[in-house]
């Protein structure tokens, strides 16, 4: 709320933007992948999770990324049917 306010008071224009709006971006598709990936090795400090997400990164196939964006339409149209909320994608 005192974002809000500043940005008033110093005549700022913002977008209406819902709070709860989808991420669209691919790339968010892959961090979910990779953290399931990296949290079914259970890593036990901050070097094994360094060394096991380097891992788990490399080996996801380049298959997964291309079906994300081959989808990216199916996801656009599914938020627009149900009005900029978020929706099962």
């Amino acid at each position: 709320m005192v974002s809000k306010e500043w940005l008033c008071k110093k005549h700022i224009k913002v977008l209406a933007w819902r709070s709860q709006s989808p991420d669209l971006n691919p790339i968010e598709n892959l961090w979910r992948e990779l953290k399931l990936r990296v949290s079914q090795r259970h890593p036990r400090n901050l070097t094994d999770l360094e060394k096991i997400c380097v891992e788990e990164w490399a080996k996801i196939p380049p298959a997964v990324c291309a079906n994300l964006v081959k989808n990216y339409r199916k996801r656009l149209t599914s938020v627009i049917a149900n009005k900029g909320y978020c929706t099962k994608y």
